[in-house]
């Protein structure tokens, strides 16, 4: 943990984002994240869901994609996400993709099915299970033929992978 950050500070920014979206703006569910490194914001996001029509529009993915774009990269490795509420498996993994470092949160999962009515415990539990019996089943197909795909993508040198 960075003990000369101001995470109450960068936390209260996350807050105000969410406030300002769903109270002020009525643009979306509370839910807004700050992303930092170096004690800088680095990007911002507010859930965009209905705005964008687009349901992987979480405050942190939002978040995520505009740190990504200011810096340059698709690595966040030094960066700390401060977000209004616990995250979503969606929001958790794109947060590990990102190779973020740390995520503070203010509000748990359990606040937002209460106050929202936002239930991530069903994702989580599907997550868990082999991937056919998920509520959202998923079954291989054409394994063989991607799998010439991989091969081949392993086999370039200094390839870029992430």
């Amino acid at each position: 943990m960075d003990e000369g950050a101001d995470h109450a500070g960068f936390m209260r920014m996350a807050i105000d984002l969410a406030r300002k979206s769903a109270i002020e703006d009525q643009t979306g569910s509370p839910f807004g994240s700050v992303i930092v490194r170096d004690r800088e914001v680095v990007g911002t996001g507010i859930n965009a869901v209905i705005a964008r029509r687009d349901p992987t529009a979480h405050g942190e993915v939002v978040a995520i994609r505009d740190a990504c774009a200011r810096l340059g990269t698709h690595d966040l490795t030094g960066c700390t996400v401060y977000t209004s509420s616990e995250p979503c498996p969606m929001c958790y993994a794109a947060a590990w993709w990102a190779r973020i470092e740390v995520i503070y949160y203010a509000s748990t999962i359990d606040d937002a099915l209460e106050w929202g009515n936002f239930d991530d415990r069903p994702i989580y539990e599907a997550i868990s299970q082999p991937a056919h019996e998920r509520d959202v089943p998923a079954h291989e197909l054409l394994r063989d033929e991607m799998l010439e795909v991989w091969r081949a993508f392993h086999a370039i040198p200094n390839r870029i992978h992430y």
